[in-house]
């Protein structure tokens, strides 16, 4: 008891002194000759450095037909390049004390290796070889290889996982066919197979580029020894042709489209899914902040009525899934046994249109914004969470320290910010409802509604 007391002494401090103080996160900037952006921070707090690349390209970079490239790639860059041997990669990290791994979204693909601060060489070698010397070590059979270790990570993860497919169904009803957010990020199972060993080859060369990647080192270092190491391992890599910059695909629904997916599931699900603004837009934050109030924790709006006064839902949640070109805004509820999804969308929409009609409380908002600064501050304890905040706030802002800058936009929201989102954002007729249920049980399914109603 007496350890929480000094824990919430010390977070009401923290929170105190960051209303007073701005955040600043110092760091260091240069670009090599070949293109490849570079960002240092210096932190010796523990004995430890992350080396963090982001490549500006994930699935929203593919083109109808040939999805699921920048997925495979994150596969294939692990196993192996010009100088480094099938296996030695993790082989060599994990020796010194270190682990990685990788992700990819529909807008970027990342690597990054957590280490010692005297494995630093270590992990610049090996990412710079597979940037620029993995086609040396790959072949038609790796890439099939690969390709099928997909296909199934798709039906593990996707196709048999129960509720699996809900959000790519989601995806092709909320965005045109020719919108780079349509297709998912692990690409279709026909897609994989009808690339050829050129199609994927084409792609490493357009895309994995050093003028198409920002590098971010953050931790235990020396930054001037840092950008020696830098330069030592990566200025051997050719520079290549400027990637030319996304444009802004428009996406709107105009229409409610309401779904019903059959699956082999115990419990219906419900999922209401809007378009909305994209990362750092305006709205972006306050729909954030709506969804909290909703249904972030079990004294939120949703949370309340639907699992604890009706007991008719073992859960919900809400989000705002925040991307480059455009975002969505999700309400998700399962129904207890005997209950239907109508009951469910029902006691949403009403939670909805009150937030419309009437502003949310001070007391919502307030607890919500220090729930958010809470983590925000929390977040920067860990170097790994800080060197990719770098790389994220650099890719979409082009300031690696935009940390007060984003914590601001909520600080400074109101009730009054918050309902404009909601009235603006989830309107009835911009809504796609997709209910997923037992099979042969449609009849849970949320009922189109009624007239007038």
């Amino acid at each position: 008891m007496r350890n929480k007391i000094i824990f919430l002494l010390a977070l009401t401090a923290l929170l105190a002194a960051s209303a007073l103080a701005q955040i600043s996160i110092k760091y260091e900037k240069f670009t090599l000759p070949n293109g490849l952006t570079v960002i240092l921070h210096e932190d010796h707090t523990v004995p430890i450095v992350t080396v963090n690349i982001w490549y500006h390209v994930g699935s929203g970079r593919e083109k109808p037909g040939r999805t699921g490239f920048a997925h495979l790639f994150e596969h294939l860059m692990f196993g192996g390049s010009g100088h480094v041997p099938f296996g030695k990669f993790d082989e060599w990290l994990e020796a010194a004390g270190g682990n990685n791994n990788g992700s990819t979204s529909e807008d970027r693909t990342n690597y990054y290796e957590n280490v010692p601060s005297n494995a630093l060489e270590l992990a610049l070698f090996l990412e710079s070889d597979r940037l620029g010397y993995l086609l040396d070590s790959m072949s038609p059979a790796k890439v099939d290889q690969q390709r099928d270790v997909v296909k199934n990570e798709r039906r593990q993860r996707v196709e048999n996982q129960p509720y699996g497919m809900s959000s790519i169904i989601l995806a092709e009803n909320l965005y045109p066919s020719d919108h780079p957010y349509h297709w998912p990020v692990i690409g279709s199972m026909e897609d994989l197979s009808a690339a050829s060993y050129e199609d994927v080859v084409d792609f490493f060369k357009k895309y994995y580029t050093p003028g198409n990647a920002s590098l971010v080192i953050a931790g235990d270092i020396d930054p001037a020894l840092a950008r020696t190491l830098v330069t030592k391992w990566f200025s051997d890599v050719p520079p290549a042709k400027p990637v030319p910059p996304m444009g802004k695909p428009l996406a709107f629904i105009a229409e409610e489209k309401r779904l019903v997916l059959e699956d082999k599931v115990q419990l219906p699900r419900l999922w209401m899914n809007w378009l909305t603004p994209p990362e750092f837009s305006p709205g972006d934050a306050e729909l954030q902040v709506l969804a909290n109030v909703l249904a972030g924790g079990k004294n939120s709006r949703l949370y309340k009525r639907l699992v604890y006064d009706l007991q008719i839902a073992q859960d919900v949640y809400a989000r705002q899934g925040s991307s480059d070109l455009s975002s969505q805004f999700s309400i998700v509820s399962t129904a207890r046994s005997g209950h239907t999804l109508s009951e469910l969308e029902g006691v949403i929409r009403e939670e909805v249109d009150r937030i419309k009609r009437e502003l949310p409380t001070a007391r919502e908002i307030e607890r919500t914004i220090n729930q958010y600064e809470a983590a925000f501050l929390d977040g920067l304890e860990s170097i790994g969470n800080k060197a990719d905040q770098l790389n994220g706030y650099y890719t979409a802002t082009g300031n690696p320290d935009y940390f007060n800058e984003d914590l601001t936009r909520y600080k400074a929201l109101d009730a009054r910010a918050i309902q404009c989102a909601a009235q603006k954002y989830l309107r009835d007729d911009g809504c796609v409802l997709l209910s997923v249920v037992p099979q042969g049980k449609r009849e849970l399914a949320a009922s189109v509604k009624k007239e007038g109603k």
